[in-house]
């Protein structure tokens, strides 16, 4: 009974955190693109997304609001993730550092460009953390998938976590534009691909769960 109620809590934060890894890359862009429509003159090739994040109005609200929110879920998501690559130590540590990007997100919104509370730079900090330990996480997240024999999801993973870097090293190496907006769009859209496709493996991994559940519950 005590085994069964566990297999269910997990099931749970497995369904429920696949779920949201599905969501998050909708509520994230959802906000963005909204931003970006209430602001005509933010430039892809010229700014940072971040510059929607000081813009008097709905802009700012808009923007830092969707950051903030997309990195809550993004947490409740990481949770589950821990849940799915509990198995071994690359999946717990990846799970975690997964947690530290979803923080960095929050903190993005929490803190727009300009924000210096006891002269530190947090929008800086948190927009460096995001963008360099997302990399870092699916590295450790495939070294999992490796252990585990899962091929196809190793390599899903280490061409998502190349994609994710490659246009900040072509950015310092070639400085191909002026402003970061395009790195980061890349960056977070890869990033996003990756959450929609194990967060419907989550998803299906705790269906399959119940559903053996309830086969044994009723034998």
């Amino acid at each position: 009974m005590v085994c069964g109620l566990y297999e269910r809590r997990e099931s749970w934060w497995l369904t429920t955190g696949g779920g949201v890894g599905i969501m998050v890359p909708i509520v994230a862009f959802t906000f963005i693109a909204l931003s970006i429509l209430t602001y005509p003159q933010f430039s892809l090739a010229n700014n940072a997304l971040s510059d929607l994040g000081v813009v008097p109005g709905i802009t700012a609200t808009l923007f830092n609001f969707g950051l903030y929110a997309s990195g809550l879920m993004s947490l409740w998501f990481a949770i589950g993730l821990y849940k799915l690559l509990s198995k071994n130590v690359l999946g717990k540590i990846g799970a975690i550092v997964f947690g530290a990007v979803s923080l960095a997100l929050e903190g993005i919104g929490w803190a727009p460009e300009g924000t210096n509370v006891l002269n530190f730079p947090w929008h800086y900090f948190f927009s460096v953390a995001f963008f360099t330990l997302m990399p870092i996480a699916l590295l450790f997240i495939v070294g999992y998938f490796l252990i585990a024999k899962q091929k196809e999801l190793s390599i899903f993973t280490l061409l998502i976590a190349l994609v994710a870097a490659a246009p900040w090293v072509l950015y310092f190496l070639v400085r191909y534009v002026p402003g970061v907006a395009i790195p980061e769009l890349i960056s977070a859209l890869a990033a996003s691909a990756w959450a929609m496709v194990i967060g419907w493996k989550m998803f299906r991994s705790a269906s399959f769960t119940q559903k053996t559940d309830s086969l044994l519950d009723s034998s």
